[in-house]
């Protein structure tokens, strides 16, 4: 499984030193993490099933006996892993290759860095992996931002950057409390916390990957971001980097600092709501489409997180779902809007409209990515939406009322864009213009997992709800221990 991190990192030099590459070579470079999961699911998928608790696969020594090179599996990473090396590819296929070379090898590199952070089973590698994964996400804002890119970009690696010592200080404060200065995965849970240092740990967690996900208020460096960066970076920023925060919660928050849940809770989950109910009200009154996209995604995985501090099975079980389906959705949202740009020179709904009679191929994949964004019955959105909005009703009522909203202010603000952009009376810049099929292909690939998992989602839950159970368990006996 470690070739999951090494391949991509020789891959990403491979794609540097080469001037251009065909689209389809790029794709195949993309799908080497994928292939290699297929090729060991079933093993993988086996073992997951046989024992639900994040097993060790890989266990080098590498700073001596207190870091080792660690990696872990379970149903929780198994899924996360699918998602990336699915979703790599797909935006793979939105690259120009006469364009930005840069961010084909920059892509790669992150992919390497995310499948570790999903894998790592020590403290310290776990960091390692966080902070390699953010660095080319930081070039490509450099590099690549439509306007304002140092501003975007230094605000973006403040934020991040302070929230990532936060969390350092944190693991290497249960580094110096485990048994040897361990910083494995098992023994930083061991550590035995009183409820005053669990508070100041728990912080260091929280910091980063609340401006991760980002939780309201923590979100101030993400409109801009998403909006000015390059399409391929809003798109992996929103698929795949945002679930490092959530992740990092049900990994390493919940466990290393159980004693700290009763007094975070009621916090994390009054400001996921705000998050679930601001970020709707903003996306709303939007005109431009990625900026829309922005707020509607600080929108979901506000619930998401308010999913997660329910600390129910529902709660978990729709937080890891729905994770993997706003991953696919918003992925989905970026290329449409981007193919929208890309052939008619606009993004901006006040100067769109009509676009679905010269393209109603495209119009109907795109219709289908904003139904599932919608969580119509029978998309990808609704079993884990459904779940998540139950596991707020069992935590609180009111709670679930305000986060409730999402289901109506979603609809306004997603059926306003199709709208604005597809129907209605064609332009100049509009009319008779045809986007080739071959752009299509990954909204064909969106489109695939809005149908499969809104008709049958135990398929995609078999995966991980044995490792929920067993990590929910693991939460349970160690939260309040010492409180």
């Amino acid at each position: 499984m470690e070739l999951l991190i090494f391949l991509p990192l020789v891959l990403a030099l491979v794609s540097a030193l080469g001037s251009k590459w065909n689209r389809w070579i790029i794709l195949v470079f993309a799908l080497s993490g994928l292939l290699i999961l297929t090729g060991n699911f079933n093993v993988l998928a086996a073992a997951i099933q046989e024992k639900s608790s994040f097993q060790t696969i890989v266990d080098y020594p590498w700073l001596g006996d207190a870091v080792h090179f660690r990696l872990g599996i379970d149903g929780i990473t198994l899924f996360l892993l699918l998602l990336t090396n699915i979703l790599i590819p797909v935006i793979s296929l939105s690259i120009k290759t006469d364009k930005r070379p840069a961010l084909i090898p920059l892509m790669l590199f992150m992919q390497a860095g995310l499948n570790g952070v999903f894998m790592a089973q020590d403290g310290l590698l776990f960091y390692l992996f966080w902070e390699l994964a953010m660095i080319p996400i930081y070039f490509m804002t450099l590099l690549y931002s439509e306007r304002d890119s140092y501003t975007t970009t230094i605000r973006f690696f403040v934020y991040t950057f302070v929230g990532s010592l936060a969390m350092l200080a944190s693991l290497i404060y249960l580094g110096t409390k485990s048994v040897n200065g361990s910083f494995a995965y098992s023994d930083l849970y061991n550590v035995q916390l009183t409820l005053t240092e669990s508070i100041w740990v728990g912080a260091g967690f929280l910091l980063a990957f609340a401006v991760k996900i980002p939780l309201f208020p923590f979100h101030v460096w993400q409109p801009n971001t998403y909006t000015y960066a390059p399409a391929q970076g809003s798109m992996l920023l929103s698929g795949i980097m945002l679930k490092m925060g959530l992740y990092g919660l049900m990994r390493w928050y919940f466990p290393m600092a159980s004693e700290s849940i009763d007094f975070y809770q009621p916090i994390i989950m009054i400001l996921a709501v705000i998050g679930v109910v601001y970020g709707a009200i903003i996306a709303i009154r939007q005109d431009d489409m990625k900026r829309l996209i922005a707020y509607s995604s600080l929108s979901h995985v506000g619930l998401i997180a308010a999913g997660l501090f329910a600390l129910n099975k529902s709660g978990f079980d729709g937080a890891l779902l729905q994770m993997f389906v706003h991953g696919i959705n918003v992925v989905g949202l970026f290329i449409a809007v981007n193919i929208i740009e890309r052939n008619f020179g606009s993004r901006n709904l006040n100067e769109l409209g009509g676009i679905a009679k010269s393209n109603r191929l495209f119009a109907v994949l795109f219709f289908m990515v904003v139904i599932g964004s919608v969580a119509a019955p029978l998309t990808n959105g609704f079993p884990g939406e459904f779940l998540l909005l139950k596991s707020v009703f069992d935590y609180n009522t009111t709670s679930a009322v305000f986060a409730g909203l999402t289901i109506i202010f979603c609809a306004v603000y997603m059926f306003r864009m199709y709208q604005f952009s597809m129907l209605g009376e064609c332009n100049s810049d509009t009319e008779d213009k045809t986007i080739p099929v071959s752009e299509l292909i990954p909204l064909f690939v969106v489109a695939f997992f809005v149908v499969s998992i809104g008709l049958f989602p135990q398929w995609y839950m078999d995966l991980f709800q044995n490792s929920t159970t067993s990590l929910l368990q693991i939460i349970s006996n160690a939260k309040g221990v010492l409180s």
